[in-house]
């Protein structure tokens, strides 16, 4: 059957199952938990199908197995919620602050490291509390406390602002010997150990000033927008736009009937006032996009490459670098659509280094 991600909006191949109040859910075999080791960790991690959910939806099995030229001594749990509007994973670590830390003791075991820490942006005080009061006692386990900023939760950010060390272009955490992990995926894992849990549901924030009962949800992997929306309370009259994820790198949907998928973080319904669009203009040469670039990259330059189909000149400054967090788009007072067009980009240079 069709069906189209909301990821991409493109229509996917996939499968409709039919549930009933009768469903029950097939738990993994129990474990032996007093004696686990970093091998039994991670096979049950990919036995629950645990994918990272702080948006790349990567298997979690492979982040837990790094090369063994790379040499991993430190983990960090992304506590910065992704983007404006999300608060999921502020729930998540109020609510379930024991299981976020044996989540994270679960994924330094896997890893054999040491050293472990979460890093939680200063408007979420309360939480940084309960989660220092329960590693207290733990020489292993830090809290930090960290400037609440956009894109404060990109991986290259929280590694500068929490180890200072710096991920070179094109590397990976993996490349200055850490790992991050999402809030959500910690918790899964301890579910997936200690409760025998696959991953078959999400959690998400429903936000937005269209929204008539805005929530934080858990819902089933393969629920459709609508019964959501619907669940919230539907849309208010100025309602104009719906976006999976967030304001700044989520995807519009035309289609309501489009589903779930494990890392999906949110849904917004937008009103005009907060969009807020205006006509694009030319490009003002004014600089601001580069400015708040958190790369250092040069994206009117690279929207421009993309534009010309000069797609050498868009790679050799760094396109690929690029994390299309959407800040340069925010700040452009052309209204240029930079990221749309950085992505563009992208996509035609994976696309012809595919046909070659």
């Amino acid at each position: 059957l069709g069906a189209e991600d909301t990821v991409s909006s493109f229509a996917k191949t996939s499968i409709t199952i039919q549930s009933n109040e009768h469903t029950e859910i097939n738990k993994l075999p129990e474990l032996d938990l007093d004696n686990l080791t970093d091998i039994i960790i991670r096979e049950r991690v990919k036995l629950a199908g645990i994918v990272g959910l702080g948006g790349a939806a990567f298997p979690t099995y492979f982040k837990l197995t790094p090369p063994k030229d790379k040499v991993i001594d430190f983990v960090i749990l992304n506590g910065c919620e992704c983007e404006p509007y999300l608060t999921r994973d502020y729930r998540l670590m109020l609510e379930r602050p024991k299981d976020l830390i044996n989540g994270l003791k679960l994924i330094m075991k896997a890893l054999n490291v040491k050293k472990g820490a979460i890093g939680i942006e200063d408007n979420k005080e309360d939480v940084v509390e309960i989660l220092q009061d329960l590693v207290k006692d733990e020489d292993s386990i830090k809290i930090v406390s960290l400037k609440t900023k956009y894109p404060q939760g990109a991986e290259k950010m929280l590694i500068k602002a929490i180890l200072n060390r710096e991920v070179p272009p094109g590397k990976l955490p993996f490349d200055v010997g850490v790992s991050i992990q999402n809030i959500g995926t910690a918790i899964a894992i301890f579910e997936a150990v200690y409760l025998g849990m696959p991953q078959i549901s999400a959690s998400l924030t429903v936000s937005g000033l269209g929204i008539k009962t805005p929530k934080n949800l858990i819902v089933p992997i393969g629920t459709q927008l609508i019964d959501i929306l619907e669940y919230c309370g539907g849309l208010t009259e100025d309602a104009k736009r719906i976006v999976v994820g967030g304001p700044m790198m989520g995807i519009a949907q035309h289609n309501l009937n489009a589903t779930i998928m494990k890392a999906t973080s949110g849904i917004l319904v937008l009103t005009e006032a907060e969009i807020n669009q205006h006509t694009e203009t030319n490009c003002l040469k004014c600089g601001k996009c580069i400015e708040v670039c958190p790369l250092n990259l040069t994206p009117t330059k690279l929207a421009r490459y993309s534009q010309l189909d000069r797609l050498d000149d868009a790679e050799d400054n760094g396109i690929f670098t690029c994390m299309e967090c959407g800040t340069c788009a925010y700040v452009c007072p052309a209204n240029i659509p930079l990221v749309q067009w950085i992505a563009f980009g992208k996509k035609k240079i994976s696309t012809a280094k595919k046909v070659v």
